[in-house]
């Protein structure tokens, strides 16, 4: 016979095991722009189905399970009504989460199918599904890249400002390294206004953070460089900045961008590694599930991985770096302060 703290454990298991739907739902409701929909006010499934191209009925059982994660909510006349997390899968509303949504639900979804390949291989599922690695299918497709780097943004937004603040960036010229659409970039230009940047990234992204730091009014403080941090960075800045680049790559290629960066450095230049950092052991607590679930997704999409703080150490010695100190943020974020040698 079944103890009672076995079924409880078992009921516990089953709730973590069905999950998953919620991130699917969210998924179709911020692909059909549902949030945007109800942004003026309450609507009936039929009118949403027919402005979303949608089936009625099921479109009433997709917002209905939504409602039991306070994603919207229906009223006593049958319409349905957004609550102020549903409102958060808008795409310009502040800490949007909806190209989160989309990315996660999407091209994520797929290769986390496939962790299995990824576990016994330990190589990357993106490349078992597509046969491509790292970013560079993002070159070729222009909807993924806007997803991807929107995502990104999505993500940052929500630990820039305690980046920023842990970290003297004034007075600095920082390269902001694989910066993305230069959401980091530019909440620290913002909080330090003596401080200049330079957006280095693919031309994906490149092309669109212009337009992200023109419309903060911090077009004229910040350059824009396309390449290949595998092959140079811009040279002579104060600061190197790379926020969750390092964990996309495993050692060898990890290595070779630290090292591109060291050949950019000058001799008083810093470089910043703005990371999570892995305990040696998880445990079961919020912050440990957030960490397995980012270590897992490095190494399904890129056969990558986060790192404790002795592999990083030993990651920056092997480029020819030498860490200096450790900083903690407010936020899941550690930066990691490294100079060149002597």
């Amino acid at each position: 016979m079944n103890s009672s703290a076995d079924t409880a454990a078992a009921r516990e298991l089953l709730d973590l095991i069905n999950s998953s739907w919620i991130a699917q739902a969210c998924y179709v409701f911020a692909r059909l722009d549902l949030a945007e929909l109800l942004a003026a006010g309450p609507r009936s499934a039929e009118d949403l189905a027919a402005a979303a191209g949608a089936n009625a009925p099921a479109l009433r059982r997709l917002l209905g399970a939504l409602g039991s994660v306070a994603l919207c909510r229906q009223r006593e006349d049958g319409r349905f009504e957004m609550t102020r997390m549903g409102a958060l899968l808008r795409a310009d509303v502040p800490c949007s989460m909806r190209s989160w949504a989309l990315q996660w639900g999407g091209e994520a979804w797929q290769v986390w199918a496939n962790l299995l390949h990824s576990v016994k291989t330990g190589e990357s599922a993106r490349s078992l599904i597509t046969g491509n690695t790292g970013f560079g299918h993002l070159e070729h497709d222009p909807q993924a890249a806007r997803t991807f780097n929107q995502a990104m943004v999505d993500l940052t937004r929500l630990a820039a400002l305690d980046i920023a603040e842990g970290y003297d960036f004034s007075a600095k010229r920082i390269v902001d390294v694989g910066g993305g659409y230069g959401e980091l970039l530019a909440r620290i230009l913002v909080t330090y206004p003596d401080a200049q940047g330079v957006v280095f990234d693919m031309p994906h992204a490149i092309s669109r953070a212009r337009e992200h730091l023109a419309a903060r009014d911090l077009g004229d403080r910040c350059e824009f460089v396309a390449g290949d941090f595998f092959q140079s960075v811009p040279s002579g800045a104060d600061l190197y900045v790379l926020k969750t680049v390092i964990h996309d790559w495993p050692d060898n290629k990890a290595r070779e961008i630290l090292r591109t960066c060291l050949r950019a450095m000058s001799p008083g230049s810093r470089l910043l590694l703005i990371e999570r950092l892995m305990p040696e052991r998880l445990g079961p607590s919020a912050e440990n599930r957030a960490l397995a679930r980012a270590d897992l997704h490095m190494l399904v999409a890129l056969g990558a991985q986060e790192r404790t703080y002795p592999q990083m150490q030993a990651l920056l010695s092997s480029a020819g770096l030498e860490a200096i100190r450790r900083i903690e943020t407010r936020c899941e974020f550690q930066i990691l302060e490294a100079s060149g040698p002597g």
